[in-house]
């Protein structure tokens, strides 16, 4: 296959990420990380439950320009709010002023509670992540500034170990209880593949998504409510649907077995359990699909996920069933479904290539004749995971 052309957006990110740093530091840097955001393609609300899901690492990036530094401190400087920050690496606190640093803070506090010795570093970070649309721009901030510290310190760091550390970061000290999808697909996605995650065992398989399509995202910039409450309740109703059927998780549960037992559990409990059982069985058919080119089959599994996360696990919300129901509308579309926690945020779909850019424009102009929001529609391809660039 050849290899892709230089995306132009990357291009223009890492060279004006470059002149700030001329700028602020007066020299050049050392070296260039770049990390990109990222989208679930089918497997939503299976992470907690042992399940399975399936992320694509998307050409949206956080661009780091990083020097090392002969001292122990961090000097930051986030070219999008035009604000820096300082901390030393031998007393890493909190900093409530520029609360976006502490995502770089937590990184080098993880690496150094694993035993890893830091250099300092002059950083300066830039980013096209849309940020609050549920892309991943904190993770993208997390494994970039990792990368940087790895190439800083030469240290000796997998893929695996650089997810786990961030994943850390975000839980223990910026205080967000996230899953490891994020970090995991940042970390170790390839261009021109899906990844197909074990929230269990945190094993995963590179899948290939054929040529020919694009991944179009959509933020119906209606922005989240209820994610937090509803996210816990939904927890604690998974949990207690599994010690009702008598096993470790839902994952542990097949379809046919679960439909065997469905009307022992209470009604609510039953349909969001139901939406995990079968999500989980479709994560896995969708990954057969994509390694037997079947997109068509792929874009129905998707459309059946939306469908189930609207009526069994009752996350959707107006925005996003309308957002979908102009996407299923159009020409070319394989599948649509929303994505993330929910109740607001994006959708996903599969589109074919050469029918991307009149998608893109119907599906505004549809969405915000229905809702009188204007969406933000963003069509992307799968791309590689963390790396240097030029």
């Amino acid at each position: 296959m050849p290899s892709r052309p230089i995306d132009p957006r990357l291009h223009t990110l890492s060279t004006t990420t470059r002149e700030h740093f001329r700028r602020l530091y007066d020299e050049e840097p050392a070296f260039l990380v770049a990390a990109p955001g990222r989208v679930n393609l089918i497997g939503e609300h299976t992470d907690y439950n042992d399940g399975f899901v399936l992320p694509v690492a998307i050409d949206r990036h956080v661009v780091v320009a990083a020097s090392p530094r002969r001292d122990r401190f961090v000097r930051l400087y986030a070219a999008d709010f035009d604000q820096a920050s300082t901390f030393s690496l031998d007393d890493i606190e909190h900093d409530s002023g520029t609360r976006w640093s502490n995502y770089e803070r937590g990184v080098a506090w993880a690496l150094q509670e694993a035993g890893y010795r830091l250099p300092g570093m002059d950083i300066v970070l830039s980013s096209d992540v849309p940020i609050g649309s549920g892309l991943s721009s904190s993770a993208a901030i997390e494994v970039a500034t990792a990368f940087a510290f790895q190439q800083a310190g030469n240290l000796s760091l997998d893929g695996v170990q650089r997810a786990l550390l961030c994943q850390k970061a975000e839980n223990e000290f910026v205080g967000m209880r996230c899953g490891i999808m994020d970090q995991y697909i940042i970390s170790l996605g390839k261009r021109d593949h899906a990844l197909l995650i074990d929230c269990r065992s945190l094993d995963y398989q590179l899948v290939p998504i054929p040529a020919g399509c694009a991944l179009v995202v959509c933020d119906t910039n209606k922005r989240r409510g209820l994610v937090d409450s509803e996210y816990n309740t939904r927890r604690q109703e998974c949990e207690e649907g599994a010690r009702l059927l008598g096993v470790p998780a839902l994952r542990d549960i097949s379809v046919d077995a679960f439909r065997a037992r469905e009307a022992e559990l209470p009604p609510t409990i039953r349909m969001h359990c139901r939406h995990v059982v079968t999500e989980n069985q479709r994560v896995l058919d969708a990954v057969a699909a994509l390694r037997a080119g079947e997109l068509a089959q792929f874009g129905d599994l998707m459309n059946a996920s939306h469908i189930s996360l609207r009526d069994d696990y009752q996350v959707s919300c107006a925005e996003l069933d309308a957002m979908v129901e102009v996407a299923w509308e159009q020409q070319g579309v394989l599948g649509a479904r929303m994505t993330g926690a929910g109740f607001g945020g994006c959708t996903v779909n599969l589109v074919l290539e050469q029918a991307a850019a009149h998608f893109q424009h119907q599906v505004a102009q549809g969405y915000t004749a229905i809702t009188d929001l204007q969406p933000e529609i963003y069509v992307c391809k799968a791309e590689e995971g963390v790396r240097l660039i030029d």
